[in-house]
């Protein structure tokens, strides 16, 4: 499968919403645009890969650790492990490999929780 990013991430303009553009295994591969915060949550049985294509990605930990992490590098969120992703009001285009049984804030819904993942 061949994908084009700049194309796929053209076709929206939500923030904190994954678009699912592929699946690899019992994974799937999301893109997604995020600006300001997400809330406090965390995955209990899943791992989080968060790739960063453009913008600093910020992420807060409970235990008071803050990551920066900018393009060209990863941050893997270990599962059971609360966290919140935020930026500094500039937009961050992700790539995300997730379990398909992921959801997008945890057992959390709130307004910005996206329930029903879609292609793109």
């Amino acid at each position: 499968m061949h994908t084009n990013l700049e194309e796929k991430f053209s076709k929206f303009t939500e923030y904190w919403h994954p678009y699912i553009i592929g699946e690899l295994n019992d994974n799937f591969v999301k893109i997604a645009k995020v600006k300001g915060d997400l809330v406090w949550h965390k995955h209990e049985h899943e791992d989080e890969l968060f790739v960063v294509l453009s913008g600093t990605l910020m992420m807060d930990f409970r235990d008071g650790r803050t990551i920066a992490t900018k393009p060209g590098e990863i941050l893997i969120v270990p599962k059971n492990t609360e966290h919140r992703p935020w930026t500094n009001d500039e937009e961050v285009k992700l790539m995300l490999v997730e379990p398909k049984a992921t959801k997008h804030t945890g057992e959390l819904v709130v307004e910005q929780t996206v329930t029903n993942l879609e292609w793109i």
